[in-house]
């Protein structure tokens, strides 16, 4: 419509101009000449005004839907300058990724109340942009699908977890399903679903205080556990090391003879004899017969 409107400026500029020119010739009046200068502008105005319509410029990050009298193409045009008729529509869509965060209740496996704080990153596809355009109205895919679908599935798969698994160890087990879930759904639709993380899991506070309890209870079993290991490793040990003292005795005990003995008191009385010590050597008052040492200092 907007290439009309100029087209139609352009028309009348121009007869303006042609109109004024024959004033101009035949009476010679400066008047005339000034509003054939006016209209000759307002003429080439319009018309290059009416020429930039054959053109249209999508930013980046976006694609075009070209809708002309209800016909839709279903080729988009990409970012960049684009060539189009210039009496069609051109509708644009951004492709960029957005995210959407919805803070609601839930209820889990057990039926308690969770509250739950999660996000949906999402782009349009820009081979359904056309479809998009086509099939929900006023192309508004944001709040007409993806929406109520991802608050929908986002309660139906929480539906199926325990609320005490959610507490640590299933969180993002539960972001991916939900992510699965929304994506069956959207994708025909046109949506991509990149990601749907939770940002918080709220429990009712006397399950958290019950699973608190809990963990407690069993850091504290393992803590004993371990120092029973350590204390049952602890009497092995002494055990073991009790049972190579008695061997060892055992083997000494039955090695030893009276007559090593008394070999054994003869060197050493050798070796003493040979010290340079002072002492008293009482020779045959011994038990044995072996000589009794007196230390002299």
């Amino acid at each position: 419509m907007i290439f009309i409107f100029f087209l139609f400026v352009a028309i009348i500029a121009l007869i303006s101009w042609i109109t004024a020119r024959k004033k101009v010739v035949q009476q010679h009046n400066i008047m005339f000449r000034s509003a054939m200068m006016i209209s000759g502008t307002a003429a080439v105005l319009a018309v290059l005004l009416a020429l930039s319509q054959f053109f249209s410029i999508i930013p980046a990050g976006y694609v075009g839907v070209v809708d002309f009298f209800g016909i839709v193409s279903d080729r988009t045009l990409s970012a960049g300058i684009n060539t189009v008729n210039p009496m069609a529509k051109i509708q644009k869509y951004s492709i960029q990724t957005k995210e959407h965060k919805e803070t609601m209740q839930v209820l889990s496996r057990e039926g308690l109340t969770i509250g739950l704080e999660i996000s949906a990153l999402y782009r349009l596809n820009p081979d359904s942009a056309a479809r998009v355009y086509k099939t929900i109205a006023g192309g508004d895919y944001e709040t007409i699908v993806l929406i109520p679908q991802f608050r929908s599935m986002s309660r139906a798969v929480t539906a199926s977890f325990q609320a005490s698994a959610l507490y640590s160890t299933e969180r993002e087990a539960l972001g991916v399903a939900i992510m699965a879930e929304l994506a069956k759904v959207v994708a025909p639709r046109g949506v991509i679903i990149e990601a749907t993380p939770l940002r918080n899991v709220g429990l009712p506070a006397q399950l958290t205080e019950a699973i608190e309890q809990k963990q407690r209870a069993d850091q504290e079993s393992q803590r004993m556990e371990f120092i029973l290991t350590k204390e049952k490793q602890e009497a092995d040990r002494k055990r073991i090391e009790a049972q190579g003292i008695a061997d060892f005795q055992k083997i000494v005990a039955t090695g030893i003879s009276d007559q090593l003995l008394r070999w054994k008191g003869i060197e050493a009385t050798m070796k003493i004899a040979e010290s340079q010590n002072a002492k008293v050597v009482i020779i045959g008052s011994g038990k044995d017969g072996l000589p009794i040492i007196l230390d002299t200092k």
